[in-house]
């Protein structure tokens, strides 16, 4: 059986990325992201559940108040934003918080250009975003989640929200603003002050460098609600991999390097493995999920899109381009690229074996070519949503969140799952 790559195929012109400047492939990440979010609801599509698009999921932007006087600011020194959807019924005392992703800025040259996007800047960010996949209010579309408080918090620090004052230059002039840890903060307080410090349950997830996000906050999430309230996290398509590529070289843990020593994110990240290890090292996951106390279910694609693009075979990697066509298309690989491929996913099982053994812990780590997963109608919970077994990505969350069973679902290996999204770009 053929995987749901056709109804997604229009959306090849997206692959434009190819320069370095891993900014502007942030950007197109984001825009992809974006565009599948608004094909998912899309009134057009067949009647699946989340077809239509109801007035109250089109949220508005509200910027950080007094952002100035707090230190939080955007990379360009603009008011940070969130949207914001007011829970209703049984779920008025519950909060869901959702971090945006847009990967990460690793230079002065390339903050300096994401700071001219919606990605360092709240001037480009969108006054209206749909709210949809777990940020639904839909209970066809998000039976578990659809009347709690909803926020989604966009990504303008690009540092995953861990970036800290003391490393921005002191050129006043283009001046660059390294506050993500300032901003979280900030965005907390004024969530708590808008009701959530009274929350009776509260989940904290995230996409992508969202996702990463989520993990490095997840603890303090926790400490920042009641002691009796049910606190747990989900980090989706965040699991970034410590992985040579394909030439040999650690461009992930080089580029991971250069954007924490850039913004001074170790002081965000866990004392006791920042003074054991390469501080860098520490911003991986695989380190991260060692030291959380609170509950984490990560889902995540065995065959990232994004980490087979740019951690596997990123630019520069490749001179021969051998691998063109099967970065853009799965099923445009060779067998021994496949063979490869399967390598990369036993690497991601072999990171998560610790915490595949831990009680609270769950995860959904399906056998699909794309990204982010939660937040998009079509691969959140619909009749054509991707499943391990017969439950979607919502049933799987769901049922680990309020503790209905317990959830490690790793899919079988590619080609296996004919549910999958499988993204073609080529």
């Amino acid at each position: 059986m053929m995987a749901n790559t056709a109804r997604l195929r229009p959306l090849a012109w997206w692959r434009k990325w190819t320069k370095r400047d891993w900014a502007i492939a942030a950007v197109a990440v984001t825009a992809f992201l974006f565009l599948l979010s608004s094909l998912s609801g899309d009134p057009r599509r067949d009647g699946g559940a989340g077809a239509r698009l109801p007035a109250a999921d089109f949220i508005d932007l509200t910027l950080l108040r007094d952002a100035d006087a707090k230190g939080a600011q955007c990379l360009d020194g603009t008011a940070p934003g969130y949207h914001f959807s007011k829970g209703f019924g049984d779920g008025s005392d519950s909060w869901l918080i959702h971090i945006e992703g847009g990967g990460w800025c690793d230079s002065l040259s390339s903050c300096s250009s994401r700071a001219k996007t919606k990605l360092g800047s709240s001037a480009y960010m969108e006054q209206q975003v749909f709210f949809s996949g777990i940020l639904s209010s839909e209970p066809s579309q998000n039976p578990d989640f659809f009347n709690w408080n909803k926020v989604k918090i966009r990504y303008c620090d690009g540092a995953s929200f861990s970036g800290h004052p003391q490393s921005e230059p002191k050129d006043k002039k283009g001046r660059i603003f390294f506050r993500g840890q300032l901003i979280w903060k900030a965005l907390m307080d004024e969530l708590l002050s808008a009701g959530m410090s009274t929350a009776h349950q509260a989940f904290l997830t995230g996409c992508s460098a969202g996702g990463l996000a989520t993990l490095i906050h997840c603890d303090d999430f926790r400490d920042l609600l009641p002691k009796d309230a049910t606190v747990k996290c989900l980090a989706d398509a965040g699991f970034f991999l410590n992985e040579k590529d394909v030439s040999g070289k650690e461009t992930m843990r080089s580029f991971y390097h250069d954007v924490v020593h850039l913004q001074g994110v170790q002081e965000s990240l866990n004392k006791d493995c920042v003074a054991s290890k390469e501080p860098s090292d520490c911003f991986f996951p695989e380190e991260i999920i060692k030291n959380i106390r609170t509950p984490v279910f990560l889902v995540n694609p065995a065959y990232d899109f994004w980490q087979i693009q740019n951690v596997l075979v990123p630019d520069g990697s490749d001179p021969s381009e051998s691998w063109k066509k099967c970065r853009l298309n799965i099923l445009a690989c060779t067998a021994s690229q496949l063979k490869m491929l399967q390598g990369f996913r036993d690497s991601l099982l072999r990171a998560l074996g610790e915490f595949q053994k831990s009680k609270g812990g769950g995860m959904f780590i399906n056998s699909c070519f794309i990204h982010c997963q939660t937040w998009i109608g079509e691969t959140w919970h619909s009749p054509s949503s991707p499943r391990i077994g017969s439950k979607t990505i919502a049933e799987s969350v769901g049922d680990w969140y309020f503790n209905r069973r317990a959830v490690k679902q790793i899919d079988c290996p590619y080609p296996c799952n004919p549910s999958c999204y499988n993204m073609d770009f080529s």
